[in-house]
């Protein structure tokens, strides 16, 4: 088993900033206690406050996959759903040198 990155841009809604970004902020402690989560950091844009990054460390890809099937993921889809204009995930490994 191998680490994995997983870098998720999120932009919101220009009228909804607020909404995702606290929504955003609950997942972060839950996230950070689950098996397998080494980093779980998000940044918002400096330029642009509706674009959100998470930059993520997980000890594989199945406990990844684990925590997008948790709870508080659909939880956050359920309290954002038509807030966000944008995501996108990149699943990504680290090259080594």
């Amino acid at each position: 088993m191998s680490k994995l990155t997983i870098v998720a841009n999120i932009k919101a809604k220009a009228d909804k900033v607020d909404l995702v970004k606290s929504e955003l902020l609950k997942l972060i402690d839950t996230t950070r206690a689950e098996d397998g989560c080494i980093s779980y950091n998000l940044h918002q844009d400096n330029d642009n406050p509706a674009h959100f990054l998470f930059f993520e460390n997980w000890e594989s890809r199945d406990l990844w996959q684990t925590h997008m099937n948790n709870t508080h993921l659909k939880e956050y889809m359920r309290a954002t759903d038509g807030a966000v204009d944008v995501f996108t995930l990149n699943e990504m490994s680290e090259i080594e040198n």
